[in-house]
């Protein structure tokens, strides 16, 4: 029976507006005083497209289901556990299965195509409200307002649904310098900082805060609610593609700005808060210890070898997160090899799959009771063409799949097993076909959907999102792009750099008008702007600045992630275009430096000798650099790893040991002042 002491009540879309430093109207909640033990005090901001909204004791609530009564999980008082609970039972299995998957917002026409900015509306219908899924991550690039506005065209999509389940999209890192798909975006304006090994080289945990604080009121502003990063692994092969996205070799210096990224993202350093961001640390667990740096979302690097005790430094770098309350981590994709845990030889299947690392020793031993979130297409049959592409049969999206160490098992079964392991959502995938069967086939049971259900409910009551999901477009424009936060940013660029060789004090260069320069791999623009004349020719420079990034191969082209990745050698060879700029440069008697982009650890033996200066950087404007080399902004970073002296000394290391080649050229800690 309807209460007669509510009115249903239509409500006009109302917005909180947020400066540019402020966090962005995403929450209903922020406006709200906060009591943990009893949900909100205070009346949230409202915000409604096409639900009701019912009065109560002149308090307001929105009528998500429809029948013109308060629903318990309608009630803000209530805590986010309650809520999620009562909701939880409300559901049908196949809305709660829908919750368990965690899909792609594809581009008009079914794109991924991140040039595309709008999201194709019925294909994200269809996901909603056919497959019931509540979870998509976003690679839209796109002016502030367009990309505000485009999530809210799928929040309203959402609100529409028999329960009114508002949508969380999540985003790869969208902050820094790299872009690889299925690991990170660029561009749409948002703040742009060095990558997170940067961050490592400066060694100062409140800059990694201050960054993750600006960013989440950037992902805010445009309606993103949970960011798949920072990774925690430990970078430990050299040749390992994916460790510029890391802290570094150091356990401790991991841990602590891991808690610190953690701390600025959620809003606090007790977990996540109303006008946070979901924080998903990854990849649990070795990750970073593949064999030749092969990354795993490869087959052919489908493993990675941890003997001895080796694992232990690779699970300290964890600790920071969990000390920070996090709301989401994300297991590893390789299989781990040569691992004994508590006592017992590790099951040979992908950390996603592993009941002794995701139940044994994340949730029981750590005590950790948040979301686990799959990496992505884990649950995918591996065909041909994901094995062995070739040149006629290149593997594109559709053909990559990470089932490692399952790929024997029915798809269903991979399903029930990353459940029975700890798994709570997975990555990648918008068919609930399979894990229905696993259901109605007695591979899992409903109670234990339930469970994973409550947990992803609770972040999203967490973060106010049943009381308002949209987000002001307007407000998003004036967040993003923000000239202070831009200069911030650039000048953390500047200080992150390694000046590794300075040879006859040769910085700081002053910017003296009509100084003349030979610039190879950058623009001219910020040299100009710092007062040099830029020549073509290096007989009439005075000095010459050589941009470039660490050498690397396209060993496996006709994989889709591995003709995107840096792989192979380290080393700088004739025929290198850059490294055959600076022979031009020393034969031409140019003072040189030399500006490395350090995305993995450059082996530099053959630049020492013909550069005066060696400046690393981990992702810099051309205008850093400059302001690096003119002493504007001094460059105070010290080296995160080390520089191997050769490839010889690479091959010879242990994957899974951090820093130990045989002498390095520039120790892990190396960095020199002016």
């Amino acid at each position: 029976m309807k209460n007669k002491n509510l009115t249903a009540l239509k409500l006009s879309l109302t917005f909180s507006v947020c400066s540019a430093l402020a966090a962005c109207a995403a929450p209903a909640s922020t406006q709200a005083a906060l009591d943990t033990s009893s949900g909100l005090a205070e009346q949230p901001v409202l915000s409604s497209r096409s639900k009701a909204v019912l009065s109560d004791e002149g308090m307001r609530f929105r009528d998500l289901d429809s029948d013109d009564a308060l629903t318990p999980y309608e009630d803000w008082r209530l805590t986010p556990e309650e809520r999620a609970r009562d909701l939880t039972a409300r559901m049908t299995l196949e809305e709660k299965v829908g919750m368990l998957l965690h899909a792609s917002l594809r581009g008009a026409g079914g794109s991924f195509d991140r040039s595309v900015d709008s999201y194709d509306l019925g294909l994200v219908d269809q996901m909603v409200n056919r497959n019931h899924v509540s979870s998509f991550i976003t690679r839209l690039t796109a002016p502030a307002a367009k990309f505000a506005e485009e999530n809210n065209k799928v929040q309203e999509i959402a609100e529409n649904t028999r329960l009114g389940i508002p949508v969380t999209i999540s985003s790869d890192p969208r902050n820094h310098f790299q872009y690889v798909p299925g690991a990170s975006n660029v561009g749409g304006g948002f703040s742009q900082w060095p990558e997170p090994m940067g961050f490592a080289a400066l060694g100062e945990r409140n800059v990694v805060r201050e960054f993750a604080a600006i960013a989440r009121r950037e992902y805010r502003a445009v309606g993103i609610q949970m960011t798949l990063s920072p990774q925690a692994d430990l970078a430990s092969e050299p040749r390992w593609p994916r460790q510029s996205g890391t802290f570094g070799t150091g356990p401790a210096m991991i841990s602590a700005m891991v808690g610190a990224y953690v701390a600025g993202f959620q809003g606090s350093d007790d977990g996540l808060t109303p006008d946070g961001v979901i924080t998903v640390v990854k990849h649990w667990v070795g990750y970073g210890a593949q064999p030749e740096g092969f990354d795993a979302h490869n087959y052919y690097g489908r493993f990675a070898d941890l003997p001895g005790r080796s694992i232990d430094a690779h699970l300290a770098a964890f600790d920071g997160a969990f000390e920070a309350h996090v709301v989401g981590i994300m297991p590893a994709y390789p299989v781990l090899r040569h691992v004994t845990l508590n006592g017992e030889e590790l099951e040979p299947v992908a950390p996603g799959f592993n009941r002794q690392l995701l139940t044994d020793e994340l949730r029981d031993k750590r005590n950790y009771q948040g979301i686990i979130l799959s990496d992505w297409l884990v649950t995918r049959d591996c065909n041909e063409i994901c094995r062995a592409p070739t040149k006629e049969h290149p593997q594109d999206l559709s053909d990559v799949a990470t089932s490692w160490g399952v790929t024997d098992i029915s798809e269903e079964a991979r399903f029930a097993m990353g459940l029975q392991a700890g798994v709570d959502q997975f990555g990648g995938i918008d068919d609930p076909e399979p894990l229905l069967r696993a259901v109605r086939d007695g591979l899992v049971e409903e109670g234990r959907i339930d469970r994973s259900v409550e947990r992803l409910l609770t972040s999203k009551f967490e973060l106010g999102l049943f009381e308002n999901p949209y987000v002001d477009p307007s407000a998003a424009a004036r967040i993003l792009g923000d000239a202070d936060v831009q200069s911030r940013a650039e000048i953390v660029q500047a200080k992150a750099q390694v000046m590794l060789q300075n040879n006859g004090q040769l910085l700081p260069v002053a910017a003296q008008s009509g100084r003349k320069v030979w610039l190879y791999g950058m623009g001219q623009e910020a040299a100009r702007a710092a007062g040099f004349t830029v020549v073509d020719n290096p007989a009439d420079a005075d000095f010459a600045i050589i941009r470039t990034e660490a050498p690397f191969e396209t060993l496996h082209p006709y994989h889709f992630f591995g003709s995107r990745q840096h792989e192979g050698r380290l080393d700088f060879r004739p025929g290198d275009a850059a490294y055959d700029a600076l022979i031009e440069a020393k034969a031409a008697g140019l003072p040189s430096v030399f500006a490395i982009f350090l995305d993995r650890p450059a082996i530099l033996g053959n630049v020492i000798d013909k550069a005066d200066v060696v400046l690393g950087n981990f992702g810099a404007s051309d205008k850093a650099v400059i302001d690096a080399i003119t002493g504007r902004i001094r460059p105070e970073g010290h080296l995160p790893f080390e520089l191997p002296s050769s490839m010889t000394a690479v091959e010879n290391q242990d994957p899974a040991v951090v820093n130990d080649s045989r002498m390095p050229l520039f120790p892990v800690g190396s960095g020199l002042q002016y």
